[in-house]
């Protein structure tokens, strides 16, 4: 039987007066790839932000490995285990590459030994070899592309066990966004990583992953398989093209 490590149960969220999210349920399995599909704004990244703990909801709770999480900052959502790359992936602009990626691990320190981090590290120039070239360069000073890359890697040096990837792929030019893709299947498939992804190309998120929820206007209008929401005539009209059959 499929574990979930996270569980949305009925989520309302507001901004203001205003309500946006409106009694959002949605449950993400160990080792899923699991795609928030849907217009802008639909809701996808307050969803994410409520569940990081940068948004509070309103109403309903949220589970985290079966803790109840509901309304807990985002400083103490990431040392249980939780990262989160926003959208335009804001990194330190004015701190280099090194000192970026130190702070990904900086709650693990106490615990965990600087020569360890530094190891890992490594792993993360490894995958990310433009990274290490740069290594003292200025955050600002990288292409939108090695931006994302940094900000992945830092999310990853806080060994996640679930990564919140909110449009890892805006802006960028269409190879560079595929690579970041191949990405995210390789933090599932090597990094044991489980994956929540919000993704603009509906078609591309929807082949690397295994489930998805399509929102509508701060609702869940549709859930399902990768599969199964690749052949929904209403997914293919809106998203896909109308002329498209299957991811």
């Amino acid at each position: 039987m499929e574990k979930a490590i996270l569980k949305v149960d009925n989520i309302t969220a507001r901004y203001g007066p205003v309500e946006v999210l409106h009694g959002i349920t949605m449950q993400v399995n160990e080792g899923e790839i699991v795609s928030l599909l849907g217009a802008n704004g639909a809701g996808k990244t307050t969803l994410l932000n409520c569940i990081c703990g940068l948004h509070s909801a309103k109403q309903g709770k949220i589970w985290f490995r079966d803790t109840d999480i509901t309304g807990i900052p985002a400083e103490l959502v990431v040392p249980r285990g939780m990262a989160h790359v926003p959208e335009r992936r804001q990194i330190f602009s004015t701190l280099t590459v090194e000192d970026n990626l130190w702070l990904g691990a900086s709650h693990r320190m106490p615990k965990t030994s600087k020569k360890e981090i530094a190891k890992e590290m490594q792993t993360v120039y490894e995958r990310f070899p433009i990274l290490a070239e740069r290594k003292w360069q200025l955050g600002g000073t990288l292409s939108g592309g090695q931006q994302q890359m940094l900000a992945i890697g830092r999310a990853l040096l806080s060994r996640p066990q679930l990564l919140l990837l909110d449009e890892p792929s805006l802006g960028l030019a269409p190879l560079i966004a595929k690579e970041i893709l191949t990405i995210v299947q390789e933090i599932r498939s090597q990094w044991g990583t489980t994956v929540l992804l919000v993704e603009q190309n509906a078609r591309a998120a929807l082949a690397i992953s295994d489930r998805a929820y399509v929102l509508s206007t701060g609702e869940v209008m549709l859930e399902g398989t990768a599969e199964e929401i690749s052949n929904d005539p209403r997914v293919q009209s809106a998203y896909l093209g109308h002329s498209h059959k299957a991811v």
